[in-house]
């Protein structure tokens, strides 16, 4: 099929660049070929379209220097700011992304990962291995892509269940003869983060000519590892910005004042009351942790690389004055390393008028996420780290109390007794878990004539993704069971008088009070090396669907307006998923610390069956005027029977002007982990909770007695009782294409979602205490234990916005030139907890830790000029700034800093290509990203519940900075 002769190539070889999309409504006149397109089962004319569908061919994205779908699928700007790419999901996740390692996932119209729907020539792929709720985009063999149809509208009643936001369809190539090579190279100019890529692709046959065609494509892809020390402007230290990290697990450890504990009935060298005071008050300081670096006389925090002064203002934390804390942005991943090897051959015969298809896809893709070193933090039951006083550590041990004595004269301390405290491991290394997926696809298809301009279209499919974690460098053995006895599961290493890393720590020989500049003895390294966990598998899960379909298209009777048109279907499909959380045997499972084993949510194979009918009706009423009606019911396993259906209208009373507009309703079922997973416990870090029930708000107070942080435990998992969500969509849109030359469209659109599908945060249950009281669990005495953040069927959630694209050529010179601006006005996005809760203030421009960020306005804005053999470009990308995070006291409204930052500045880039067709059979691409070398805004993403984010946004920014590009394409 040829696509618009005058669409216009954006920058090429870019990664924050638009795609040169065509609108489909307004592609030429002389495009006359009826084709199925997304979102309809009745073949029409792409431009006669009655929904917003943007078509993106090969050579649009081959221009634009594109190496994967997760680039593509970036640069949409119907695609919403979500937690969906490598980079936003590399540090430390809790709740809904958890099993989201090496995953990237789309999020049209701002409804999530789980609201859209990735098809594969029309039909479904299966969703990630380890979560199974969404697709790994990744996993399509981009090499191979002929086209995308990206549809932005609500389509549940030609697909079923997902398409909420929106379908994207990648289509793959079917009529390829030759070879043809290509080679990428994208390397940035700080280091780090460099793409390269390379495919091969071959085909034999001609379907008109030979009744056949065999095609063949491989490629390769790395995107090399990007660490937040490589970058400046990442930090999780810039109090006067209101930001500093809320953590006391350093270096150079710190102190935490302890009592006698049943294996340990001797106190520590410093009890909680007998921690210094503020001079000449009753103001406790040092209960919460002393650092010698950080007492009157020391060396100061920022003596040992990566520390820094604990901010007790910022965090309300008066007993943590004499800490200090750690930079954990620096460790941690900006982008993901990525390797992906993909292979897909498709092979097409032409019998008679009939086509048979066949084809295998098989994808494998290795991702490593890596974050701050592991701290140990010792407790009075599991985790009771003492540092003796033995020939190994005399000498610290002494310092410590000599600087102890000189800055608190009168202090009590146990000389002699172990220290407890509290250490970040460096030595040990930042942890990195690594997960392997495989995606593979077998799918038959055969489609020609029936009788009297009917026809038939059917298939069936198999697709797969298996995925599994692996530990990898920072993890070890705990080597204590959950009461603090030794684990004799665990090993022991040579030295050490117990098992684990506890025994390590235990024995001495490691000095967890290394000054800066000194290193581990070889004995202490070999020891941690004894006890560590790497390769071990963390955890792994299998998605597979089986489809069979079939529909029959044709006419019916004429019109005024033409002849019309219907179509009928039908569906099966059975989904399959499994999901372990240990594979080792119970018996000899010895306890990793901090590992992020998901035993509680391991499932035995779970399946379900879905059965579905639809209809389609095509109506030309009158010259001009169609209306198309589409009904579809599903049955599912487990939920019952759904009915969706769709209507929308197309009505263009001179070809210049089009108007067009839809109504349908949608649904999108739990994923299976959202149903069964079991519930896992586990405390709430930081310190940024208080009891609602007391503090309104639970936002800890300093001064406040009602309204002092705790850490109850968290309840999270799956629920039985979880049902569909529910949508409704409306669109209105009108086309302007006055001559060829020039194009515009504006679209309309509204989403209203009921029973959303969600994992509220504590911060939403606390805010929303008087909604939410059951789901905060008392003990006898009152005292909040447990908080339930299990998966549940909210109340609603509304977005809306105005979607504006604009196309112009002309000639300059001898020479075209051309202008395009694609924008999205997001004009409401809202939400209902439940509904009896009142729904929130405006969520627009305003910053959320979870789901999607929803920003006001985006676009790409493209100047292209092609003068013979060359094609040059120059573009710019806007996202325009949002309220910023709040933390800490800031967060409750009761502290500000002199250089607070209330709203993040604008995102802004300019990018520009040069593209040369001179050398037959050859095309090469240079481009430049990031012109100006622009940082990302500064941005408080640090979340102190997990340790994760910094100072700048992975949603909406590339950490990259200024790259230069090179792609070769060269075809036999």
């Amino acid at each position: 099929m040829k696509l618009h002769k005058l669409a216009l190539y954006l920058t090429a070889a870019s990664l924050a660049v638009p795609v040169a999309a065509q609108d489909a409504t307004t592609l030429a006149d002389n495009e006359d070929e009826a084709i199925i397109v997304t979102g309809s089962s009745i073949k029409r004319k792409p431009q006669e379209s009655a929904v917003p569908l943007q078509v993106y061919t090969s050579q649009d994205i081959e221009r634009e220097g594109i190496s994967n779908p997760e680039q593509f699928i970036s640069l949409l700007n119907s695609n919403g700011n979500g937690a969906d790419n490598l980079a936003s999901n590399s540090d430390i996740t809790s709740g809904a992304q958890r099993g989201t390692n090496g995953v990237s996932s789309a999020n049209l119209r701002n409804q999530g990962s789980g609201g859209t729907l990735i098809l594969l020539n029309g039909r479904r792929v299966a969703s990630h291995g380890l979560g199974g709720g969404a697709v790994d985009v990744n996993q399509i063999p981009f090499a191979a892509v002929e086209r995308v149809e990206v549809l932005k509208d609500g389509a549940s009643a030609i697909y079923g269940t997902d398409a909420i936001g929106g379908v994207i369809n990648f289509i793959l190539k079917k009529d390829y003869e030759g070879m043809g090579v290509s080679s990428f190279i994208d390397k940035t100019q700080h280091g780090g983060g460099d793409i390269y890529k390379g495919s091969i692709t071959f085909g034999i046959g001609n379907l008109d000519r030979d009744g056949f065609n065999i095609m063949a494509a491989g490629s390769y892809s790395e995107n090399k590892i990007l660490r937040g020390l490589q970058r400046d402007f990442v930090t999780t230290n810039l109090p006067s910005f209101g930001l500093s990290a809320d953590t006391r697990g350093t270096p150079f450890a710190t102190i935490i004042p302890t009592g006698t504990t049943t294996l340990n009935p001797i106190n520590t060298l410093i009890t909680a009351g007998n921690a210094p005071f503020v001079p000449g008050s009753t103001t406790v300081r040092g209960s919460g942790g002393i650092n010698i670096l950080n007492i009157p006389g020391g060396a100061g925090c920022s003596s040992v690389p990566g520390m820094f002064d604990y901010d007790e203002v910022l965090w309300g934390a008066a007993d943590r004055a004499y800490a200090c804390a750690y930079e954990t942005g620096k460790p941690a991943v900006l982008t993901q390393p990525l390797q992906t090897i993909s292979f897909i051959t498709r092979a097409v015969a032409r019998i008679s008028d009939h086509e048979l298809s066949l084809e295998y896809m098989r994808s494998d893709a290795d991702a490593t996420k890596s974050f701050s070193e592991n701290q140990y933090s010792n407790n009075t039951t599991s985790l009771q780290l003492r540092y003796p006083r033995n020939t190994l550590t005399a000498a610290t041990y002494d310092g410590i109390v000599a600087s102890l004595r000189a800055a608190f004269p009168g202090i009590v301390l146990n000389a002699g007794n172990p220290i407890a405290y509290r250490w970040r491991c460096i030595e040990c290394g930042p942890r990195t878990i690594n997960t392997s997926t495989q995606a593979d696809r077998l799918s038959f298809g055969a489609e020609g004539p029936l009788f009297a301009g009917w026809e038939y279209r059917a298939g069936a499919s198999i697709a797969s993704s298996q995925s599994k974690s692996r530990l990898g460098n920072g993890y070890h053995y705990r080597g204590t069971l959950a009461n603090g006895a030794p684990d004799p599961t665990a090993p022991t290493a040579p030295g050490a008088t117990a098992p684990g890393i506890v025994g390590v720590l235990n024995s001495g020989l490691i000095n967890p009070f290394l000054p800066a500049g000194q290193t581990q003895t070889a004995a202490g390294l070999a020891a941690l090396q004894a006890v560590s966990a790497e390769g071990v598998v963390l955890y792994g899960g299998k998605y597979k669907v089986t489809q069979l379909d079939a529909s029959v298209t044709g006419s019916l009777f004429e019109l005024p307006g033409g002849t019309a048109k219907a179509a009928f279907g039908v569906d099966y499909r059975k989904e399959e998923y499994r999901f372990n959380g240990d594979e080792r045997a119970a018996a000899t499972r010895p306890v990793i610390f901090n590992a992020p084993f998901d035993d509680a949510f391991a499932l035995t194979p779970r399946e379900r069956t879905v059965k579905a009918a639809y209809a389609e009706l095509l109506l030309p009423a009158f010259d001009g005027f169609e209306l198309n009606a589409a009904i579809r019911a599903d049955d599912y396993t487990g939920f019952g029977s759904t009915v969706n259906p769709k209507f929308s209208f197309r009505y263009a009373p001179i070809s210049e002007i089009a108007l067009r507009g839809s109504y349908s309703t949608g649904f999108r079922v739990p994923s299976f982990n959202q149903i069964f997973n079991g519930t896992l416990e586990s405390p709430l870090p930081g310190a940024d909770l208080a009891d609602p029930r007391d503090c309104p708000g639970g936002r800890p107070i300093v001064g406040n007695p009602l309204c002092v942080a705790i850490n109850p435990n968290v309840l999270s998992g799956g629920n039985l009782n979880v049902g569909p969500e529910e949508a409704k969509q409306w669109g209105l849109g009108v086309v302007l294409q006055p001559s060829s030359d020039f194009s515009a469209t504006i679209d309309w659109w509204k989403i209203n979602r009921s029973g959303a599908i969600t994992t509220l945060s504590v911060r939403e249950l606390a805010d929303n205490y008087s909604i939410f009281e059951d789901r905060f669990i008392r003990n006898a005495a009152g005292v909040l234990t447990q908080i339930d953040q299990r998966v549940i069927n909210a109340g609603k959630a509304f977005t809306q916005g105005i979607d504006i694209s604009f196309r112009g050529s002309g000639e300059l010179g001898n020479g075209r030139i051309g202008l395009t601006l694609d924008g999205t006005y997001l004009l409401k996005k809202k939400s209902q907890l439940v509904p009896s809760a009142p729904i929130s203030a405006s969520e627009v421009g305003k910053f959320t830790f979870s789901g999607d960020l929803g920003l006001k306005w985006k676009h790409q804005l493209v100047t292209t000029y092609d003068i013979g053999d060359f094609g040059f470009s120059l573009s710019q990308i806007f996202r325009l700034g949002y309220k910023n995070n709040r933390i800490g006291q800031i967060g409750a409204g009761t502290l500000t800093r002199p250089d607070q930052v209330n709203r993040t500045d604008d995102y802004v880039i300019f990018n520009a290509s040069v593209m040369y067709e001179g050398i037959k059979n050859m095309r090469v691409t240079a481009g430049v990203k990031n012109i100006l070398d622009s940082d990302p805004p500064f941005a408080i993403t640090y979340d102190t519940d997990t340790g994760a984010g910094s100072s700048w946004e992975p949603r909406v920014a590339d950490p990259r900075g200024r790259a230069f590009t090179l792609l070769m394409e060269y075809k036999f």
